[in-house]
C-alpha cells in the first residue's frame, strides 16, 4: 500500500473541502481498501465518511424510501421500512457478499465504485431512483456510465438516494460461489412509472432492457419474455462464462424475477 494521509470529518462541508486532488472518500472500504492493499489504486488523502451521522438513517416519505449513503448494507435489509415498502431491496441487501461485508460495506460506497458485478446498481437503476449529491440530483438513468465510472465529478459526494416504492418488484441473480458477485443479476419493478429491468453483470456497467420493459409493460408475465433473445455484442466475456452465456442468462434471470416479483 503506499502512503497516504487520512481524515475523517464530522460534516458532509468538511468532507467535500478535504477531497482536493486525488483525494477518495472512504465509505466502507470493502473494494477501495482492498486495491490500495494490493497497489491497484493509490490516493494522496482517504477521507474516511464514517464519522459523518447525517450520511446514516432510512425513512419513507410518502411514495418512495430515502436511504443515506453511508447506510450498511446489513442496516438496508433488516430495515423494518425497505422491508414493508421495498421488499426486494432489503433481500438484494441481504444477498451481498457475506456477513462481514454486509456489516461494513454501505449503499453509497456501492455505488459511487460502480463495479460491473455489483448488486446495488441493479436495484438503483431498477426501481429508477435518484442520487441525491452535495451539489445535485442525479437519475439514476443517467449516472452508471462504464466500467467503474458514474457520473460524479472530483470530489462530489453522494448524500443519499431516494428510491420510488413500486407495486411490485423482485432481484434475482445468478452468483459467483466464491465472490458472490453477480455473473447476471437482474432486477424488475413495475410501479407509477411503468416497468424497469435493469441488469448487473452483463456488461461494464448496469443496464436496462428497453425489449423487456415493453413486453412486461403489455402483459406483465414470465412468459412474455421467455422468446425475447438479447444480442451478446458487449456483453462480457471471462472464465466464469462467455458473453453468449451472459446474455441468455439475463432472459433466464428475467424470468425468474418476474415470477418472483408476482408471488411476493
Amino acid at each position: 500500500m503506499y502512503a497516504f494521509e487520512y481524515q475523517r470529518p464530522d460534516s458532509v462541508a468538511k468532507a467535500v473541502g478535504a477531497a482536493t486532488g486525488d483525494a477518495r472518500f472512504l465509505a466502507g472500504g470493502q473494494s477501495l481498501v482492498q486495491s490500495m492493499k494490493l497497489r491497484l489504486s493509490s490516493a494522496s488523502t482517504l477521507v474516511d465518511l464514517g464519522g459523518i451521522d447525517g450520511l446514516r438513517g432510512i425513512s419513507r416519505d410518502g411514495s418512495s424510501v430515502k436511504i443515506g449513503a453511508m447506510t450498511r448494507h446489513s442496516e438496508v435489509a433488516h430495515s423494518a421500512d425497505v422491508r414493508a415498502a421495498i421488499p426486494a431491496l432489503a433481500d438484494l441487501a441481504g444477498g451481498i457478499g457475506d456477513q462481514m461485508v454486509r456489516n461494513m460495506g454501505t449503499l453509497g460506497g456501492s455505488i459511487a465504485n460502480s463495479d460491473p458485478a455489483a448488486d446495488y446498481p441493479a436495484g438503483v437503476l431498477g426501481l429508477g431512483a435518484t442520487v441525491q449529491t452535495d451539489r445535485r440530483s442525479i437519475a439514476a438513468d443517467d449516472f452508471f456510465k462504464d466500467l467503474f465510472t458514474t457520473a460524479l465529478q472530483p470530489g462530489e459526494l453522494i448524500v443519499s438516494v431516494s428510491f420510488p416504492i413500486p407495486q411490485r418488484a423482485a432481484y434475482v441473480k445468478f452468483k459467483q460461489p466464491a465472490s458472490r458477485f453477480a455473473l447476471v443479476g437482474v432486477f424488475v419493478s413495475q410501479g407509477a412509472s411503468g416497468v424497469r429491468v435493469a441488469v448487473t453483470g452483463a456488461r461494464s456497467h448496469a443496464f436496462r432492457v428497453p425489449q423487456m420493459e415493453q413486453a412486461l409493460a403489455r402483459d406483465f408475465r414470465p412468459d412474455t419474455i421467455a422468446g425475447i433473445r438479447l444480442d451478446p455484442a458487449g456483453y462480457n466475456s471471462d472464465l466464469h462464462g462467455s458473453a453468449e452465456y451472459r446474455a441468455a442468462m439475463v432472459t433466464v434471470m428475467a424470468r425468474r424475477a418476474v415470477e418472483k416479483a408476482l408471488a411476493g
